[in-house]
């Protein structure tokens, strides 16, 4: 169900898996089903169903949408036909939090032909581009959230430091606050590597108090937005068991470390299945190497998507005085490219040959981000695109001569979306209705930022002039 069809016919599930899928969820316990959809702001959108209408939500007869309303979408009126959701049954799963509901991903139709605003529709058609290029794409992220609670109607991190405030260098790896996350953390562990199988190798305390990431395997590029999506959900639905919440909110306060999602990404060639293209020997490759290019040429269109909100741009400078645990931030802040660099965009790692993408957070909408990304990797293959030279010192102490030849990350949400609305190859992966809804959702963003009083200016200039 991952291939790109363009008839809604032609993209309904096999009627006798359904039936054997529909008997298995019954005698699992399953009594209920959502079925999903994305939509712009990566948010998953359902109808909750009884599982009697399993079938009928199979065959395209199950519940639709009138996604105009919540969507972002204004283009379509109220006389508009509805969209219908077609479930993709690779991506099913029963909810671990609660198993009489099952969970299935669907990509959206209209009018017969693919919804062409459904993220879900959009990343398999550039999928299958890729495909026609002989390249596959895999891909891994680095989740970082912050747990929190509810405190007189404040909210404060659930796991925290002492009232005493402490300044250690570092603070990450934390033995103490990796324990005393575990009541938490040892849940969504055991779901991870036993109801969903994703292989989580590590959970990590973060340089922030109540920060953490975890560390889990890759899949299929299609599989990993899937879960991206549904790991947002899970860590929330455990949360509250907790009595916590959590918070994807890049840069939650000026002393916590930005929580990114770092992107991990390697390609196959298909004719040359399970070679990975950008190992060479035991160096990076020269396809490698044009990806890289691919990416930098189209970086700030690809952080746009990656970093969406106003939030995300907080966190991209070299050092913040009063940071827990030191100043420097260790945050991308030039869209350049090293080994093992990460005050860089990209950083190529030393212990996997695979290309990291470290301006990343997990506000995005991850279908659109790998569209994007995987389009510019394509480009740079297949044109053989050649980078600039790698910089394999850190950005925070290079000198104002040296700052000149290498371009900045966009210093703001406007500074991003303008160079996403300017770059050509926007164009080419995205329908027009898709960019002219995304631009003018983020501009509209920006302009609501832009005219708040925050406390900051009260504080600097309400009693100074």
């Amino acid at each position: 169900m991952g291939e790109y069809i363009e008839n809604m016919k032609d993209a309904l599930p096999d009627p006798a898996r359904v039936k054997a899928v529909k008997k298995d969820l019954e005698s699992k316990g399953v009594k209920y089903i959502y079925s999903h959809w994305i939509d712009f702001l990566g948010s998953p959108k359902t109808k909750p169903m009884p599982i009697s209408d399993f079938e009928d939500l199979c065959s395209g007869k199950g519940p639709q949408f009138a996604v105009h309303s919540v969507s972002f979408v204004p283009e379509l009126t109220a006389a508009d036909n509805d969209q219908i959701p077609v479930p993709d049954l690779d991506s099913l799963l029963i909810c671990p939090w609660d198993k009489t509901c099952a969970w299935v991903f669907s990509d959206l139709w209209w009018n017969g032909k693919p919804y062409d605003v459904c993220p879900r529709q959009t990343l398999k058609k550039q999928i299958k581009k890729n495909a026609d290029a002989d390249l596959k794409f895999y891909v891994g992220i680095e989740p970082e959230f912050f747990v929190m609670k509810w405190e007189n109607g404040k909210p404060v991190k659930a796991i925290d430091r002492d009232p005493i405030p402490l300044r250690r260098q570092a603070f990450g790896y934390d033995s103490e606050y990796s324990i005393d996350g575990m009541n938490f953390l040892k849940e969504i562990i055991d779901i991870l590597n036993e109801d969903l199988k994703w292989e989580l190798h590590d959970v990590v305390a973060e340089g922030a108090y109540g920060q953490y990431e975890l560390d889990f395997g890759y899949t299929d590029m299609l599989g990993m937005a899937d879960r991206f999506i549904f790991l947002r959900v899970l860590l929330k639905e455990i949360a509250k068991k907790h009595g916590f919440f959590i918070s994807y909110m890049p840069k939650t306060q000026i002393s916590d470390w930005r929580s990114g999602a770092h992107i991990n990404h390697s390609v196959e060639c298909i004719s040359e299945k399970n070679k990975n293209i950008y190992k060479d020997g035991d160096n990076f490759s020269s396809r490698a190497m044009n990806a890289v290019a691919g990416m930098l040429e189209h970086g700030a269109a690809i952080t746009a998507l990656a970093c969406p909100t106003v939030n995300s741009y907080n966190g991209f400078v070299p050092t913040v005085e009063g940071l827990d645990g030191g100043r420097h931030t260790w945050a991308p802040t030039h869209m350049t490219y090293g080994s093992n660099n990460r005050s860089a965009m990209i950083r190529l790692p030393q212990n996997r040959f695979c290309i990291e993408d470290r301006a990343s957070d997990l506000t995005q909408n991850p279908y659109l981000t790998f569209t994007l990304m995987s389009a510019a990797v394509t480009k740079g293959i297949t044109e053989n695109m050649q980078p600039p030279e790698a910089t394999n010192k850190s950005l925070y102490d290079i000198t104002e001569e040296e700052g000149k030849k290498i371009k900045t990350l966009p210093r703001n949400l406007l500074e991003a979306i303008d160079a996403f609305k300017a770059d050509p190859l926007t164009k080419e992966v995205f329908s027009e209705s898709m960019l002219k809804n995304f631009i003018g959702y983020k501009y509209d963003e920006w302009s609501r930022y832009h005219t708040t009083t925050t406390d900051w200016e009260i504080k600097e200039y309400l009693k100074l002039f």
